[in-house]
């Protein structure tokens, strides 16, 4: 049997039921500050869409705080190239969205370039 993983001691259904204020009262200072000002006028169209039960949202907003709200539900975040399909699950409270769509993509190098002859492959870069 797997052991059941606990958000700040609270399982799935206890932190749905936390009101917004009491859940604020469980983040870090600068999650907490930023939820107490309020979303932008911008962040409050991706709210008004997660409300009116709309699945699959599509967004440019990588700063939004996940909330109880939006567990379960599946996201499209965009980051800079394509969009990514992120998952909410119970782990993800407190963080952005943005940190769970990669925008980097990891660089693998090949051989020497075109042109290179035998003898610059030995020569390393300073």
């Amino acid at each position: 049997m797997a052991k059941e993983f606990k958000w700040n001691g609270l399982s799935e259904e206890e932190v749905k039921a936390l009101d917004h204020n009491a859940f604020i009262a469980l983040l870090p200072a600068r999650r907490r500050r930023s939820l107490l000002r309020g979303p932008h006028e911008t962040q409050e169209r991706f709210f008004t869409k997660l409300r009116n039960g709309k699945d699959n949202i599509r967004t440019h907003r990588r700063e939004i705080v996940i909330i109880p709200e939006m567990l379960g539900k599946t996201f499209e975040v965009f980051t800079g190239k394509e969009f990514a399909k992120v998952t909410v699950v119970l782990e993800m409270l407190g963080h952005l969205l943005g940190e769970f769509a990669s925008s980097r993509k990891l660089v693998s190098h090949s051989g020497a370039g075109v042109g290179s002859t035998r003898s610059s492959k030995a020569v390393t870069a300073r």
